[in-house]
């Protein structure tokens, strides 16, 4: 465990003492594999491996909970679902839509639609590439109201109180992600157990979601401390890379109220 002291000093100090319980957890439930991890290539870089931590406890309203990092060194940077290999989200060309980044990442791309549907810009009935086009022209005027960059996106997470965690904190390849993320399942219920007696101290007035996107995800499900809490609500649905993603209601109705797409405050 020794090994993380210098990746938990850059967490919030809120979270530190959670984060060496997590990995104690860990090591108690598969003695070998912390020790097994260190010696082999993971990703995010070490230095990020609780970057998403850098949300301090009181701050947490969602616990977003994806599969696993990007398995591209330029993309994960320790934030669920927050692709750092992209830059723009609207298209730099007249008439353009999404960005060409924005396209390739299949969940990203779907997130977006699914956004744009969610905040009311566009009905899903009228969802194609001119009504998209159409907004991204509005979103990259002077004076525009709209996010514009993935940095722009991550920023109105975290303002939300999205704590943006994945299920397992590292990808390597060679090793399955449902492999790293059964291994995890123990520190994602030393997780769970802060942010349910962070809730109670708070007297319950404010219940966090956690929101699991995927099968992976899922798992979290198996938690006691998360099945049986009275101190969360949960939301799922399929990964964002399913095209169902989109049309999801419950997602809509989670976005909604959020505004992420708006570049001022929730």
């Amino acid at each position: 465990m020794a090994f993380f002291e210098a990746e938990i000093a850059r967490a919030d100090p809120s979270w530190r003492a959670a984060l060496r319980a997590g990995l104690a957890a860990i090591e108690r439930d598969s003695p070998a594999y912390l020790e097994q991890l260190v010696s082999s290539e993971f990703l995010p870089q070490s230095a990020d491996i609780f970057a998403a931590f850098s949300l301090p406890i009181d701050k947490v309203k969602y616990v977003l909970v994806g599969e696993g990092p990007y398995p591209r060194l330029e993309s994960a940077n320790g934030y669920c679902f927050m692709d750092a290999a992209v830059t723009n989200l609207w298209s730099e060309q007249e008439n353009g839509g999404l960005s060409k980044a924005v396209n390739r990442a299949t969940s990203l791309r779907n997130f977006m639609k699914m956004l744009l549907v969610a905040e009311q810009h566009i009905s899903l009935e009228e969802l194609n590439p001119k009504s998209i086009a159409d907004f991204a022209s509005r979103a990259k005027g002077l004076n525009s109201p709209y996010i514009r960059t993935m940095t722009d996106l991550q920023t109105k997470f975290l303002d939300a109180g999205f704590l943006l965690l994945n299920a397992s904190l590292v990808f390597r390849e060679s090793v399955s992600p449902a492999v790293d993320a059964r291994a995890w399942l123990s520190f994602m219920r030393v997780i769970v157990t802060v942010l349910a007696e962070n809730a109670m101290q708070q007297g319950g007035s404010s219940k966090p979601y956690f929101v699991l996107w995927g099968k992976i995800a899922d798992r979290c499900l198996s938690l006691p401390e998360l099945a049986n809490a009275k101190d969360f609500r949960i939301v799922r649905a399929e990964h964002p890379y399913n095209l169902s993603f989109i049309a999801n209601p419950e997602m809509h109705s989670l976005f909604r109220p959020l505004t992420l797409l708006n570049s001022a405050q929730p």
